[in-house]
């Protein structure tokens, strides 16, 4: 495959906060009012960040992770998912927002680390550099990242917050001079204060943001502005570096499996969105229907769901809600009793218990577990994890490892009922533990990625296949 026909460009920033999201979608918006073809990419775990990528370039954005899905598995899924030239008048962009800093990562190497995934793919670096009341220092933030790795390519710098002309020319001649790179944007201070409001977890969803359309028109006014949107598309077009020879288009790494077909159904509303494509995509592969389903609309669980996938997301901030659809609750409960297949991550986790305890209101849930949440004000597992198997359950086979990540404000109160894995790396449910089981439910707070973990489409369509089976023999 000729990689210069797959533009791509990371967007990175010294640290969290620094402005990467803003300035990324800025520049999916700006390629698409150019026509461009655009593809966005979320460095790391991040839900929230891959939702705004996947709203703003109106195609769905895919997280690349090096610890959930390994090397090969992200390299594999960008050269799925990467748009490409398909010709000298068509253009492409893939852009790739970073998580954290640089090169922060897993440990003090910065193992998983955005620098490390950039040069995985060959993609050349634009940092995002919050300025706010320094200039000259400025420079040196950007020499010590050149220095820290050469063999990086970093490709210019987005200046944040900057007060204004003066500011912004002695700061773009300390990078330019020091350093030798272009400064490509300058971005002023806004006064825009609900521009991505944040909350626990990160930003709130697109789903709940009360005024689109006034950060379309920011995010464009950014872009047409603040932006030196042809240096960067540019920088994005140049010929890779490094060894990048990507996989064939189309290789996707996963076999299809035929078999009778069965439903799946997800929740899939403001409360439940956090599930990776490739999830789901994972399950169609594998020869499962999908059928996404509100858990706000009244209404109990439709009869013809040979199993159920509840992702993470909100339950807390619409509990009350969940709570009044009593249909929905009861139909879980009585479908959990007859063999229902669940699987449940964190979010999923809290609507299957008996209560939730939020800023001070406790909220009956469906009671499929017998155990009480409580949501509490700081993190309580927050990063990569790693599992082992170490019981039976519907879905994993004893031995098993599972890598994941969890990001959870709540916890669980009292005693754990029965689980299934042992806790190596994280926090789980709490006492080195993870992923209660219940009959054919699994509900656990690691997150998991089809893309590095097959055995979990694998698992959930068995069982799935498996109920369909028994209730046809009954």
């Amino acid at each position: 495959m000729t990689t210069s026909l797959v533009p791509r460009l990371v967007v990175a920033g010294m640290s969290g906060d620094s402005g990467k999201t803003l300035v990324s979608l800025a520049i999916v918006l700006g390629a698409r009012d150019r026509g461009w073809l655009v593809r966005g990419f979320k460095k790391g775990p991040d839900y929230i960040d891959a939702a705004w990528l996947t709203w703003a370039s109106g195609t769905p954005a895919r997280n690349l992770d090096t610890y959930l899905a390994g090397p090969d598995g992200v390299r594999r899924a960008f050269a799925r998912h990467a748009v490409r030239r398909a010709s000298d008048t068509a253009a492409a962009v893939n852009v790739i927002e970073g998580n954290r800093g640089l090169f922060d990562g897993m440990d003090a190497e910065g193992t998983h680390s955005t620098a490390v995934l950039a040069k995985l793919i060959g993609a050349p670096v634009v940092l995002v550099l919050n300025a706010r009341k320094m200039t000259g220092t400025a420079a040196a933030l950007v020499r010590g990242c050149q220095a820290l790795d050469p063999n990086l390519r970093i490709s210019g710098v987005i200046l944040n917050q900057v007060a204004g002309r003066r500011h912004e020319t002695v700061a773009r001649e300390a990078i330019e001079r020091a350093c030798g790179l272009p400064v490509l944007g300058a971005i002023p201070r806004l006064d825009e204060p609900d521009l991505l409001p944040g909350r626990h977890l990160g930003l709130v969803t697109p789903h709940e943001h009360v005024a689109l359309e006034r950060l379309i028109g920011v995010l464009r006014r950014i872009a047409r502005e603040h932006l030196d949107l042809d240096r960067i598309l540019a920088t994005a077009g140049a010929p890779p570096v490094g060894d990048d020879d990507l996989p064939p288009f189309g290789d996707a790494g996963v076999s299809t499996v035929s078999a009778r077909p069965v439903t799946i159904g997800y929740l899939s509303d403001s409360a439940f969105n956090f599930y990776y494509p490739e999830n789901l995509e994972a399950l169609e592969v594998l020869g499962a229907t999908l059928a996404p389903l509100s858990s706000l609309s009244r209404g109990p669980l439709p009869p013809g769901i040979d199993a159920l996938y509840v992702g993470g997301g909100f339950p807390e901030t619409h509990a009350a809600a969940l709570e009044g659809n009593r249909a929905l609750l009861d139909s879980l409960r009585t479908s959990a009793a007859r063999g229902l297949p669940i699987y449940a991550e964190c979010g999923g986790l809290m609507l299957l218990a008996n209560t939730v305890t939020w800023q001070g209101g406790r909220h009956t849930m469906a009671g499929v577990l017998p155990v009480d949440v409580e949501v509490l004000a700081a993190p309580q597992g927050h990063g990569y994890v790693a599992l082992s198997v170490d019981r039976p359950n519907p879905f994993f086979a004893v031995g098993q490892g599972i890598r994941a990540h969890e990001f959870h404000y709540s916890r669980i109160c009292g005693e754990l009922p029965d689980t299934a894995c042992a806790v190596l790396r994280g926090t789980g449910c709490g006492g080195g533990r993870d992923a209660i089981v219940a009959d054919n439910v699994w509900a656990s707070y690691a997150h998991v990625h089809a893309g590095g973990l097959p055995e979990w489409a694998q698992g959930l369509v068995r069982a799935a296949r498996a109920h369909r089976e028994a209730k046809s023999e009954n």
